[in-house]
């Protein structure tokens, strides 16, 4: 697996794209958001339709292709320098399709946020575009907003990423199986990656990768249907290395650690677990398409490169 090309860090002033690709977006936390992206002395611009409800389907911020339209929008505008969502949800499926790659490739890279829900642009950005991305908190997502440690992650990797090229699971994590693996990181929600098999560009396989995985409100036997399913794809054939964040609402965790040991142990690589990232309290961003070394007995993630040039 190939590193992919890192967009440029953010300095004050920056102009900041939010959008919603999924779900619709409370306005009190939107404001909260803008506000503290305004104390960061970045400008946030809010995209056209962020503010919409799907008339039928209420669980959708707006239509389908109002939805990309401020994506694709946000993207090839050359005012602005990172592109945020405002939180996940449900949606970018349906929309990620309905964007202009070609227009969007000819644009250049760019910062982009996200996760959740997100999950299914992360591997859209990283195949169709070769562009590397921050697996991280979200505008409007309430866990970000209360969390100073998951706010300081994000604004050291967005303006001083070299400040975080080691990433440290809180309380030192603990591995599910130990030893080192070096690749280039991925990943996101398995639900999201399991269902993004046999669609139009998905990625054929993690070979080679240190790959990140997490969700929230899944039952076990969900969880176990994604993994085998990953498993019989031969998916996580050749991966190097597993990083596991949260499993918020999954369950009691021992039965989610036994599971996780049960379908990825036998892989024969290293795996650490509680990593951090995700559906949490106090969220690390992750760089997705960056070369580094998994530590999985000392719960470390040592990035070969800052997350962003």
């Amino acid at each position: 697996m190939k590193a992919l090309t890192r967009p440029r860090r953010l300095a004050p002033g920056a102009r900041v794209a939010v959008v919603a690709p999924s779900g619709p977006v409370p306005d009190d936390r939107l404001q909260a958001g803008l506000d503290l992206l305004r104390g960061w002395e970045l400008e946030p611009v809010v995209a056209p339709h962020v503010p919409d409800v799907h008339g039928e389907f209420d669980y959708l911020a707006g239509t389908d292709a109002d939805r990309a339209a401020d994506l694709q929008r946000a993207w090839c505008d050359p005012s602005v320098d990172a592109v945020v969502c405002a939180r996940g949800g449900y949606g970018a499926q349906r929309m990620v399709d309905l964007l202009d790659w070609d227009a969007m490739r000819a644009a250049g890279p760019k910062v982009f946020v996200g996760y959740s829900d997100i999950t299914a642009l992360h591997e859209a950005f990283a195949v169709r575009l070769g562009l590397a991305t921050l697996h991280g908190p979200m505008a409007a997502a309430a866990d970000f907003l209360k969390s100073t440690r998951a706010q300081d992650h994000l604004r050291a990797t967005l303006f001083e990423p070299e400040s975080v090229r080691t990433i440290t699971a809180p309380g030192g994590g603990r591995p599910l199986v130990g030893g080192i693996a070096r690749g280039v990181t991925l990943g996101g929600c398995l639900s999201l990656l399991a269902s993004d098999l046999g669609t139009p560009h998905a990625r054929p396989s993690a070979r080679g990768g240190l790959l990140c995985l997490e969700d929230i409100g899944e039952e076990p036997y969900h969880l176990d249907r994604c993994l085998t399913q990953l498993l019989r794809a031969g998916w996580l054939d050749g991966v190097s290395g597993i990083l596991l964040g949260s499993w918020a609402e999954c369950g009691p965790y021992e039965h989610v650690r036994a599971l996780l040991a049960d379908r990825l142990g036998g892989l024969g690589v290293p795996v650490a677990e509680e990593f951090g990232f995700g559906h949490c309290d106090g969220a690390l961003t992750v760089p997705f398409g960056v070369p580094g070394e998994l530590d999985a007995d000392a719960g470390a993630l040592t990035l070969d490169v800052p997350a962003l040039v």
